[in-house]
């Protein structure tokens, strides 16, 4: 018997042991999660410089696309014009072209034409609108209005 108590004893204390080594490991873990709730404010700022150097980084990126659709834009309508210009000199002949008038500016309502060359090409139908880039002198050439100057 006495090797029965003995066994009993050592088992007994190996799992109290255990157990206590259980309850150390659960405070341990209760304390690190409580300090781990939440951020510092370190990494608060890491995170917060990183955001304005993507924004930065993006707003120049877009201010050249921009750039850039503006000169197609720009090229475009002076083709759109150049093309207006000499479909007028091949239907019409002549090498002027002369200004839109008063009738010509009525009748086209509520389409907007000025007294100009550029609005007789609206008024005869080669273009749609009048351009806000270029205007249509008499010899069909362009003069450009901003932006694309």
């Amino acid at each position: 018997m006495n090797g029965f108590f003995s066994v009993w004893f050592v088992g007994q204390t190996t799992l109290r042991r255990n157990a206590h080594i259980m309850e150390n490991h659960i405070d341990i873990e209760e304390t690190s999660s409580k300090k781990d709730k939440g951020f510092t404010l370190v990494e608060l700022l890491i995170v917060i410089v990183i955001l304005g150097i993507l924004a930065t980084v993006t707003v120049f990126a877009v201010r050249g696309i921009t750039d850039k659709g503006t000169t197609s834009a720009c090229a475009a309508d002076k083709n759109t014009l150049a093309t207006a210009a000499e479909s007028y000199f091949a239907q019409y002949g002549g090498t002027t072209i002369p200004s839109a008038t008063a009738a010509e500016q009525t009748a086209a309502l509520p389409t907007v034409i000025t007294l100009t060359p550029g609005g007789k090409l609206v008024a005869v139908g080669f273009m749609r609108t009048m351009s806000t880039k270029y205007t249509v002198n008499a010899d069909g050439s362009l003069t450009a209005i901003a932006p694309c100057t």
